[in-house]
């Protein structure tokens, strides 16, 4: 059973598994490891960014395009914390990459809350810094949902 069909898959397992998906442009993977109803939101948002996504649907629209935008080579750095409530982990991570207008490179530190349900995701607040991706049009995909 993968991952994403297994209502006893640990949050840990589960979002290793979703980093998996991500390095392997797998975006319908990706979406497929959340619940229906659940959220997505992003605390630091700036003006003119999405704050909250809410639903399969609604975040499936937001990362689609992730690819063609941003691609990802690893995650050197990852820590999964437990946190008293057994159905979510603090994750800290480093993604790196290139931006795939600019070849530039892309590292970005991001440190996630996120809560499964069912072997799903039910909620993941992203602490990501979007002020910390070029500002020149470059990095547009997180632009591309706005």
């Amino acid at each position: 059973m993968t991952a994403s069909t297994s209502p006893a898959t640990s949050p840990a397992d589960l979002f290793r598994e979703s980093l998996r998906l991500l390095l392997d442009k797998d975006i319908d993977g990706w979406v497929a490891l959340w619940h229906d109803e659940g959220v997505m939101e992003f605390p630091f948002a700036p003006d003119g960014w999405p704050k909250r996504l809410e639903g399969k649907a609604a975040v499936h629209d937001y990362i689609r395009d992730y690819p063609a935008h941003i691609d990802l080579h690893a995650f050197p750095d990852l820590a999964i914390h437990r946190t008293e409530d057994p159905a979510t982990v603090v994750v800290e991570m480093r993604a790196v990459g290139r931006l795939v207008a600019s070849g530039a490179p892309y590292d970005m530190t991001y440190i996630a809350v996120v809560t499964v349900a069912d072997g799903r995701f039910t909620r993941y607040r992203d602490y990501w810094n979007p002020l910390a991706l070029p500002q020149d049009g470059t990095a547009d995909f997180a632009g591309s949902a706005r």
